[in-house]
């Protein structure tokens, strides 16, 4: 991995090695975040054993194109009990705690403090979004959060309480992109049997940024 300086700018990301591995180092600062997002980087490390970033960005890219989400017979069942409801930015440091708690023994977890407050600060700047699913009592059942940036969602963590919250979470997600961004795509980071299942597929780096890249309508979720 190359090393990078207080020097607001990274590495040509085809300099990644086969594991994705570009960079470590620099900070999480808005400015560097929003820079690494639109080259298709992203920080990812277990926070319990580095003490810096590190910085991922693979040639080959797990996606979903939000008109090509796959909505199961049993999650369209779900949909039309309506017995859950659905919200943007109303919890967003609610949804990025509760990834964190989920996940804080798995190996790997890189949802620490750090991590933590610099997608805060995403969000108070109108960079990160959260999508939250709340049961008939008002309980946040589960939800997910990312980075919004050129009309695509750069999805970080979701978490579910109760069955398939964070299903519906993503579902809505898609069909509002499908409709106000059709073309542009959600970054699953990595492939999950789950997400593969809701219709994720791969595609390379190069068209991952043709994508990210092409014309923008209406860059934010409301």
């Amino acid at each position: 991995m190359i090393p990078l300086s207080e020097e607001l700018v990274f590495p040509d990301p085809h300099l990644a090695n086969e594991e994705g591995w570009l960079a470590y180092g620099g900070d999480l600062s808005p400015e560097r975040l929003v820079l690494a997002y639109s080259q298709g980087i992203f920080p990812w490390f277990d926070f319990r054993y580095y003490s810096e970033p590190q910085w991922f960005c693979p040639m080959d890219r797990f996606v979903i194109f939000p008109d090509e989400i796959h909505i199961s017979h049993s999650m369209r069942t779900l949909i039309n009990k309506s017995i859950y409801y659905i919200t943007v930015n109303q919890a967003f440091d609610n949804v990025i705690e509760s990834c964190a708690a989920l996940r804080i023994h798995e190996w790997g977890a890189w949802l620490g403090p750090q991590m933590i407050q610099a997608y805060k600060q995403m969000h108070r700047l109108g960079h990160a979004t959260s999508v939250e699913v709340w049961n008939s009592k008002d309980q946040l059942a589960g939800g997910l959060y990312g980075i919004t940036l050129k009309g695509c969602f750069f999805g970080e963590s979701m978490f579910s309480l109760e069955p398939s919250a964070s299903k519906l979470a993503l579902i809505w997600l898609a069909q509002h992109m499908s409709k106000h961004n059709p073309g542009k795509l959600i970054d699953c980071q990595f492939e999950t049997p789950h997400l593969r299942s809701m219709g994720g597929h791969h595609i390379s780096y190069d068209d991952y940024m043709q994508i990210l890249n092409s014309p923008t309508q209406d860059p934010t979720p409301q």
